[in-house]
C-alpha cells in the first residue's frame, strides 16, 4: 500500500509518499510560500540532493495540484500514475472532544471538523483545505484524519479542567486538549519497542521540544497529562510562545500597554518565549547556545528558563504517574541539542535518573539510551515520525 501524507499550514504544503509494504519513504518535500510571490517546491531525491522548483502557487489546490504532477513526472517521479497511491493521510491539528482516534474521513467527518475551528482558526482552514484538494483532484481516493489533541482525550477530568466556572467549558469548550499528540504516540510506543517492554505497563514522560515544545505523562499506554493546553501557548517556555503565564499579568499588561485581544494573542504567540527573553537574538535554540557561548547575559537567560521549564514539567509527571520508567527526549532540540538534555538531567538521581554524560554528549539525532546501566529511570533519545504514524493509521483504518 502506497500512503501520501498531507500536513497543510496557511503557507505551507509538507508531503511524504511511503510505500507502507517495505516502510520506505518513497519521496517527500513540501511547498512554501504558498499564496506569496516567490513560492516554491522543495525536495529531496533518493540519493540526498535537494532539488527546487520555482512556481506560482496561489494556493493549496494549485500546490497539491504540482506535488503531484511532480510524482509522477519523468524527470523527479516515483510512481508511473496516481493511481499507485491508495490512500491520503491528513495531519489534523485540532479534534476538540470530537475525535479520540484517527477517522476514515467523510462529509460528517468534515463537518465536525468546521465546528473545531473555533478553537484552532489558524490551524484547522488550511488543513481542511489539504482534505477538499484531495477531493477536488483525486475524488475517489480514501483519506483519514490523524488529529494532534486526539491521544490526549485519555487524560481525565480533573487533569485537563481549569478553574473557571463551568459554564465557559459547557458552553465553549474551554479546557486543556493539548497537541503534538501524534508525536507523543509514536516516540513513547517506539521507546518501548526499542527496550522489548510491554506498552501498557509502562509511565513514560515524552519530551517533544523544540520551537514549540510540550511534554506528556502517559501510563499504560495512554496519555493522562500534557503540557499544553486549549491552545499550544500554556506549558513549557518555546521559541515564541510564552508558556505558563499568571493571566492577571495579561490583564495588567493589556491596561499598560492599550492590547486588544489580537494583541496580547501576537504578544504571547509571536514575541515571547526565548525570542523575547533575549530581546529578539533568536528564536533558535542554536542561535541560542552559539550566544550563550559568546557571553550573551539575556541568551543565558533564556537559556536557563527554557531547561527550568522541561525539568520542573518532568518532575510534576513524575508524581502525576506515581514514578516513571523512561523518560524519551524527541523533537528538533531534543533529539539534537545534548546540552539541554544534560541540563534537564542534573541533579535527578534522587528521582532515579542518572545521564550517562558520555553517550549524551554530541549525540544527534539517533535512538540511542543515555542513562547509564544502573539508572533506575532509563532515559532516551527517540526522533519522532509523525509522518510514519499518519500513513500507519491511515493503513489500519483501511484495512479494516
Amino acid at each position: 500500500m502506497k500512503v501520501l501524507v498531507l500536513n497543510c499550514g496557511s503557507s505551507s504544503v509538507k508531503y511524504k509518499l511511503f510505500n507502507m509494504n517495505n516502510h520506505e519513504v518513497m519521496a517527500q518535500g513540501g511547498v512554501e510560500k504558498l499564496g506569496l510571490a516567490g513560492s516554491f517546491l522543495k525536495f529531496t531525491l533518493p540519493d540526498g540532493k535537494k532539488v527546487v522548483l520555482e512556481r506560482d502557487l496561489p494556493e493549496h489546490n494549485a500546490a497539491i495540484e504540482f506535488i503531484l504532477k511532480v510524482l509522477t513526472g519523468e524527470e523527479y517521479g516515483c510512481i508511473k500514475s496516481l493511481k499507485e497511491i491508495n490512500a491520503v493521510g491528513h495531519r489534523v491539528v485540532h479534534g476538540a472532544e470530537k475525535f479520540s482516534s484517527s477517522v476514515l474521513i467523510t462529509s460528517e467527518v468534515i463537518e465536525q471538523m468546521v465546528e473545531c475551528i473555533d478553537l484552532a482558526p489558524l490551524h484547522n482552514p488550511p488543513n481542511l483545505k489539504g482534505i477538499r484538494a484531495m477531493q477536488a483532484l483525486m475524488p475517489d481516493i480514501p483519506q483519514v484524519g490523524v488529529f494532534d489533541t486526539a491521544f490526549h482525550q485519555t487524560m481525565p477530568d480533573y487533569a485537563y479542567m481549569y478553574g473557571l466556572p463551568y459554564f465557559m467549558y459547557s458552553k465553549y469548550g474551554v479546557r486543556r486538549y493539548g497537541f503534538h499528540g501524534t508525536s507523543h504516540r509514536y516516540v513513547s510506543a517506539r521507546a518501548c519497542e526499542i527496550l522489548g517492554v510491554p506498552y501498557e505497563e509502562q509511565r513514560i514522560i515524552t519530551a517533544h521540544i523544540g520551537n514549540g515544545g510540550s511534554i506528556a505523562a502517559i501510563k499504560d499506554g495512554k496519555s493522562v497529562d500534557t503540557s499544553m493546553g486549549m491552545t499550544p501557548v500554556e506549558g513549557l517556555l518555546m521559541g515564541t510562545r510564552c508558556g505558563d503565564i499568571d493571566a492577571g499579568a495579561l490583564a495588567y499588561i493589556m491596561e499598560r500597554e492599550g492590547l486588544d485581544s489580537n494583541g496580547v494573542s501576537d504578544l504571547i504567540n509571536k514575541r515571547s518565549g526565548v525570542l523575547g527573553l533575549s530581546e529578539n537574538l533568536s528564536s533558535d535554540m542554536r542561535d541560542i547556545e552559539t550566544a550563550v557561548a559568546a557571553g550573551n547575559k539575556l541568551a543565558i537567560l533564556a537559556l536557563k528558563v527554557y531547561n527550568y521549564r522541561i525539568k520542573k514539567y518532568i518532575g510534576a509527571y513524575a508524581a502525576a504517574l506515581g514514578g516513571v520508567d523512561i523518560l524519551v527526549f524527541t523533537g528538533g532540540v531534543g533529539e539534537n541539542q545534548w546540552i539541554t538534555r544534560e541540563a534537564v538531567c542534573t541533579d535527578m538521581e534522587y528521582m532515579g535518573m542518572k545521564l550517562d554524560v558520555g553517550k549524551n554528549n554530541g549525540m544527534k539525532g539517533e535512538e540511542m539510551v543515555i542513562s547509564t546501566p544502573d539508572s533506575k529511570v532509563t532515559i532516551m533519545v527517540v526522533p519522532t515520525d509523525e509522518e510514519y504514524m499518519i500513513a500507519s493509521d491511515t493503513m489500519e483504518i483501511l484495512s479494516k
